[in-house]
């Protein structure tokens, strides 16, 4: 399955019956961190769940941050769309997390390998440019 670039946000939720509408709860963590806002209009896309719930989920596990959508070592094709206060590139991946990537230009597409990994950005080293 192919997952937009646009995508803000993915979570789990139960489809709720609301007398004449149903009804998808958007957990409070998602309006917190800033992915979404009341009030606003948003797509939806439902996907069936084909693995059974276990009912005895420990909900002690579940993070209560978003965590970053890359990990370290992961190799991604990125855009640069602009310049740190450094000089390295900047791009943007999902939900708008950041990778830094030294060396690089606004407009590049490089190919990197994710070196470092923290909550709200990462750095990326080029393993080939000009993609």
């Amino acid at each position: 399955m192919e997952i937009s670039d646009k995508l803000l946000c993915l979570f789990s939720a139960d489809v709720s019956d609301d007398g004449d509408r149903y009804v998808v709860e958007v957990p409070k963590r998602e309006i917190e961190t800033g992915a979404v806002d009341p009030g606003e209009t948003y797509r939806v896309a439902l996907i069936s769940s084909e693995v059974e719930r276990a009912e005895d989920t420990d909900e002690d596990n579940v993070p209560s941050e978003p965590q970053p959508p890359v990990e370290a070592g992961e190799i991604r094709y990125v855009e640069i769309e602009d310049i740190g206060k450094q000089g390295d590139g900047i791009a943007r991946v999902e939900r708008g997390y950041v990778i830094i990537v030294p060396g690089a230009d606004v407009g590049e597409r490089v190919k990197v390998e994710v070196t470092e990994v923290k909550s709200n950005f990462a750095v990326g080293e080029i393993i080939d440019e000009d993609l």
